[in-house]
């Protein structure tokens, strides 16, 4: 299988171990890191999520069992970069811990998709400021075995139009290469704004996925 067909899974048993949770064949981010999650769609698979009593996947489309009910659905798309032109930025700044809260106030502001207070220890994160403040900022978040995926791209409202995401998607895509990675991203299917910037920036469409949520209200029978 292909590291990108299973992104989740591959990261959790391979770059990302470390922070793994395992519950029998189900995997999981620390949910203060990450929301995704990762088990066989099959009937031990999802007795072994029971134990997390809440999953969110990355992936094809699942029919979950008794038991569960679905909370969230989202249609997205799996982009390749590995025709991107990546150039580092000298404006880039890389965030660490005391930037959290700042970059935690941005995430809030722009909806870029997930991100929590320990998710910067996930990988990289670049960010630009203007007058001392964080107005933009991108990072690297899944690392299946050979790919990084950018995320968390966003900018404030007061600082777009000066192209300062499509510089730091190339500057985090270039200390990806140089790592000797290969940049990936996913986003929103409806996301037509962000799609037309990484179609524009070299990205080309691998696949459509799904983003799903699922809560657990049954009794738990599999630890």
């Amino acid at each position: 299988m292909h590291p990108l067909d299973a992104p989740v899974h591959s990261a959790l048993t391979g770059t990302h171990a470390p922070f793994a949770q395992c519950r029998g064949s189900a995997l999981r981010y620390p949910p203060e890191m990450s929301i995704w999650a990762a088990f066989p769609d099959d009937a031990d698979g999802w007795r072994d999520a029971e134990a997390f009593g809440a999953v969110t996947t990355a992936g094809d489309p699942r029919t979950a069992p008794a038991g569960w009910e679905r909370t969230m659905l989202i249609p997205g798309v799996q982009y390749d970069g590995s025709g991107m032109a990546v150039v580092p930025d000298p404006e880039a700044l890389v965030l660490g811990p005391d930037d959290v809260p700042e970059m935690l106030d941005l995430v809030e502001r722009t909806r870029p998709g997930p991100f929590a207070k320990r998710t910067i220890e996930m990988g990289t994160y670049l960010g630009i400021r203007d007058g001392g403040v964080l107005v933009a900022m991108a990072g690297e978040r899944m690392r299946p075995a050979g790919w990084s995926e950018i995320s968390a791209v966003c900018t404030a409202p007061e600082a777009r139009g000066r192209g300062l995401g499509s510089r730091l998607v190339r500057a985090v895509g270039a200390a990806i290469r140089d790592r000797g990675d290969v940049p990936f991203l996913h986003a929103a299917a409806e996301n037509t704004a962000a799609l037309r910037l990484y179609d524009h920036l070299g990205f080309t469409l691998r696949r459509t996925l799904e983003f799903a949520a699922y809560e657990y209200l049954g009794p738990v029978s599999h630890r």
